[in-house]
């Protein structure tokens, strides 16, 4: 699925195209809006950074070093800047609806195509407030501009459908029992899958200590010992080539939308 997946790189240029065509709209009702800067991701924005933590933790350097701190090799979750405080009016416009109404009651449309019919009934500087706000039309000319868009998480459905299924195929549940008994030998009991490790074990406050450690080396000893990482990204790559092959004609239309919004991008630059 990497194949129709945005990198860390791509995911913040669309950010920032984003808001720049919030910002363009809310300039047409008079309001200047300078947008909320997207937090820089993380890592390298590459594949191995993509997957590193897939099948949880399997690198032995990152075992011994760090534990199970993520943060330490940089891996933090992305903080997003506070959006700039709005006005009355500006709220209105931004959100195609007046601050403090009953969220979700408000005309809207699924694209921007959809929103040319669609009346906000909302009117501020003798203009017409799209429905949902500039906020709302932003998205749709990025993400839904026509009737027939693909929607933005369809790919990442497929991904996780991916992954389910291999979570419930015999291969994989075989390998995790080998797995989790490895780990029994090593004085872990109960623990099923790698996902769980930190959870049972209670190293939630101290994933970088001693403790956390010792058995990180364990996991991925194991995970080695069993061929965890070989065996199950195998089996999901297979289910994921199955998947691409039954949606192919939704995912060749969404990668054409997808470099049609590259190339807007490329226009806004």
């Amino acid at each position: 699925m990497d194949a129709y997946t945005d990198t860390d790189a791509e995911r913040l240029r669309m950010g920032q195209v984003q808001q720049t065509l919030v910002s363009r709209c809310m300039a047409r009702y008079g309001f200047t809006y300078a947008g909320v800067r997207s937090a820089e991701p993380s890592g390298t924005g590459g594949t191995e950074d993509r997957h590193r933590y897939l099948f949880g933790l399997a690198d032995p350097a990152l075992a011994a070093a760090h534990g199970y701190d993520k943060s330490a090799t940089g891996d933090r979750p992305a903080v997003k800047p506070p959006a700039p405080q709005l006005t009355d009016s500006e709220y209105l416009v931004m959100n195609g609806e007046q601050r403090g109404a009953q969220g979700g009651n408000a005309p809207d449309a699924a694209t921007e195509e959809e929103a040319a019919q669609v009346d906000s009934g909302l009117t501020t500087a003798g203009l017409k407030v799209p429905p949902g706000g500039c906020a709302r039309e932003a998205f749709r000319k990025l993400y839904a501009p026509v009737k027939g868009s693909v929607d933005l998480l369809f790919t990442f459905g497929l991904a996780s459908e991916a992954h389910e299924r291999s979570r419930q195929d015999s291969r994989v549940v075989d390998m995790l029992k080998n797995w989790s008994a490895c780990m029994s030998k090593s004085g872990y009991d109960g623990i099923r899958t790698p996902y769980e490790v930190v959870e049972k074990l209670g190293l939630e406050d101290d994933k970088a200590g001693p403790k956390a450690v010792t058995a990180a080396k364990a996991d991925v000893a194991c995970k080695r010992e069993v061929n965890l990482v070989g065996i199950w990204a195998a089996v999901e790559k297979a289910y994921q080539e199955r998947l691409v092959e039954e949606h192919a004609e939704t995912l060749a239309l969404y990668k054409t939308q997808r470099e049609a919004r590259f190339k807007l991008a490329a226009s806004l630059a």
